[in-house]
């Protein structure tokens, strides 16, 4: 056993393999940690943040009881019978399922720590913790507001941390942005002395504003979620429903932006409308369109959702889940720069182009309401395809599902006459 003389270093490939080896042998992270002269913290926040998700269960929810469920597993909120799975290996100590016996026959969430991936990782996020700053503007802008006048009083940096912990950043943070001149590209007379100036040279890498202001992604949501294994999920259930969803603007600051979905069993387009492209609001629209199916059309058919790796689809658990934390959908992403792995999608927003051509204001054009769209979406559901031979998506759907097209129609897309359709941009101009 090592002294915990090696405590405050950072971990090295070594170690890291020392630390896949203890969780495949059901080591605690004490044990490992006394190993390697670490703190049992140490080890603990290692594998957390390096194993990955191996195999995602397919339960709606993980109840510990679903080999003897009486309802057929047919999760609700309300359950009598649900016990939350807790599995002490993977849950508490070592932390990951590397080694576990029962891996194999386990029907609930599988993390694997590997260390070349680790130590892959690690090598990233030093390289990018180097370059620039890990803020957006609105960031910026915010930190700047709160914390120049103050400066410019005459404050220390300790004494603005301490009275603003709201900012989320310690002072050497702070001491650090001032000493690279990061405030100065706010616009304005930023530029103050303060008392005691950090004695190390000043950087020169902040004065390109594209190039300072870099927020770093956490990619963690893709675990389990990637393309690959979309591709295995479809292989293991080759008749599961697939929802394909995106985003259409013309403006990105200042929208509206247009939350399109597929249904490809239909190969028919449903859309939302939205103020803002957060993932907050993309979330919402997941929970919306629900709310218009009702939750059992929307299980049926949205038993998948994949979409591309935009921000605004970041928040995979809430898309996931709904309001009661019963997964309702699996939710996978596309591999980077690679539309068309969803290009049936991408299709149809050429339809939805005819209507909203690029580069010209949407709400000018007649786009101000979710009735308006409903209008468009009519309209190009209505066209007869040939891959349909010869039907049009809501006819489609009104011969495969009846419930899914009454509510269709019940929300604003109605089929429109043959002769009567238009996919102009004159559509959305109101009628006089």
């Amino acid at each position: 056993m090592m002294k915990k003389s090696n405590a405050g270093k950072h971990l090295t490939k070594e170690e890291r393999v020392i630390i896949e080896t203890g969780i495949r042998n059901g080591s605690t992270k004490s044990a490992i940690a006394d190993t390697l002269g670490k703190e049992k913290s140490t080890i603990g926040k290692e594998i957390k943040e390096h194993r990955k998700l191996r195999f995602r269960s397919s339960l709606p929810r993980p109840c510990a009881n679903y080999g003897q469920c009486r309802l057929k597993r047919k999760c609700t909120a309300n359950c009598s019978g649900f016990v939350e799975f807790r599995c002490s290996r993977r849950d508490r100590s070592p932390g990951a399922c590397n080694g576990c016996s029962n891996y194999s026959h386990c029907r609930f969430d599988k993390y694997y720590y590997d260390a070349n991936e680790a130590q892959r990782e690690y090598e990233e996020l030093r390289t990018e913790s180097r370059l620039g700053i890990n803020l957006t503007e609105e960031e910026l802008k915010s930190i700047s507001d709160t914390v120049v006048p103050l400066l410019k009083k005459g404050q220390s940096p300790y004494h603005v941390i301490s009275n603003h912990p709201e900012l989320k950043i310690c002072e050497k943070t702070l001491y650090n942005y001032i000493d690279n001149h990061v405030f100065s590209l706010q616009p304005g007379p930023n530029v103050f002395q303060l008392r005691r100036k950090p004695g190390r040279k000043p950087s020169k890498k902040y004065h390109d504003r594209d190039a300072a202001l870099k927020k770093r992604q956490d990619k963690k949501y893709l675990q389990g979620r990637t393309y690959k294994d979309y591709l295995a999920f479809i292989d293991a259930n080759p008749n599961v429903n697939v929802l394909q969803m995106d985003t259409v603007y013309n403006d990105e600051i200042n929208g509206p932006f247009i939350q399109t979905f597929k249904f490809m069993k239909f190969n028919l387009l449903f859309a939302l409308l939205h103020e803002e492209k957060t993932a907050e609001e993309m979330a919402k629209g997941v929970d919306l369109l629900e709310s218009i199916l009702g939750t059992e059309l929307f299980v049926k058919y949205a038993q998948v959702i994949l979409t591309d790796r935009g921000p605004e689809f970041a928040y995979a658990d809430k898309i996931e889940q709904g309001n009661d934390g019963i997964v309702r959908t699996r939710v996978f992403y596309c591999d980077p720069m690679a539309s068309c792995q969803k290009g049936s999608l991408e299709n149809n927003h050429e339809l939805l182009r005819y209507v909203c051509p690029k580069q010209t204001d949407l709400r000018e054009l007649g786009l101000t309401s979710q009735d308006k769209l409903n209008l468009a979406l009519s309209h190009i559901n209505s066209q007869k395809t040939e891959k349909l031979e010869g039907k049009s998506p809501l006819t489609f759907t009104a011969f495969l599902s009846k419930e899914l097209f009454q509510k269709l129609d019940a929300f604003g897309i109605h089929l429109i006459q043959e002769d009567e359709i238009i996919l102009k941009p004159y559509l959305l101009k109101d009628q006089k």
